[in-house]
């Protein structure tokens, strides 16, 4: 975000609270043994082949997106903008319809808007790997699942393309992405006129729940600090995908 909003001229709400699952649970510490049976790059030709059949199923379906995205000042919200918005898909394009969408007090940029309605829920299928670079660094437990744990990080950045970086966690049965945490990348700073226009992002971890045989996502949030040079600003980001409903 960049660090601009109006005043905040109505009482805030309570951050909103989630039931998900994967959320609430503890994940166990990290084995960095190798997989057995099978190799890390074939775990990775198996869940990029699988992101690639979710990303077409998941446009037979619609879904509600609810946003809510806070600047903080220490505990105190000093900008928030909010927006729930069915979504669906038309010849593959993505359609929103605003339901509710209260006068925002804090400016997101078009990048904001970008990540939130693309970044937060990421997918990497096998047409998206030949940008991004996977390291297989171990397995974990995700609640009640075992997974499979890769770092990911673009290989190269072209100009006005936004890219995810991170960590991805791939369940060993059905061979999906259950979770991801990380951030969209790059960070933007523009030297005009010798003033530094900066436009940071925070930090965030989305969840997803199997629905039929995929995993979709269903939750995401963010709670992190950002470092402009004018000072730190704490970034709070609630999103939830509902009603998952095929056509």
């Amino acid at each position: 975000m960049r660090v601009r909003w109006r005043p905040i001229l109505r009482r805030t709400f309570a951050i909103l609270t989630f039931s998900c699952a994967f959320a609430l649970g503890q994940d166990g510490g990290l084995d960095p043994s190798q997989p057995k049976d099978i190799t890390a790059n074939a775990i990775i030709e198996r869940f990029t082949a699988k992101e690639r059949e979710w990303k077409q199923l998941r446009e037979q379906y619609t879904f509600r997106q609810s946003v809510q995205f806070q600047a903080m000042d220490g505990d105190q919200v000093v900008g928030e903008y909010r927006q729930v918005a069915d979504i669906s898909y038309v010849q593959g394009k993505r359609v929103k319809t605003v339901v509710l969408a209260p006068q925002p007090s804090v400016v997101l940029s078009p990048e904001d808007v970008g990540d939130i309605e693309t970044r937060a829920s990421f997918t990497i299928s096998s047409d998206e790997l030949p940008q991004y670079n996977l390291l297989y660094m171990g397995q974990q437990k995700v609640d009640e699942l075992h997974c499979y744990v890769f770092d990911i990080a673009p290989k190269r950045m072209e100009k006005g393309k936004r890219y995810f970086q991170g960590r991805l966690w791939v369940d060993d049965q059905d061979f999906q992405i259950v979770k991801n945490k990380g951030k969209s990348v790059p960070d933007i700073r523009i030297v005009k006129k010798k003033k530094v226009q900066e436009n940071l992002f925070p930090q965030f971890a989305t969840w997803r729940e199997q629905i039929g045989k995929y995993w979709f996502p269903t939750f995401s949030s963010a709670d992190d600090t950002l470092a402009f040079r004018t000072g730190d600003v704490r970034i709070k980001q609630v999103l939830k995908f509902t009603d998952y409903q095929k056509k």
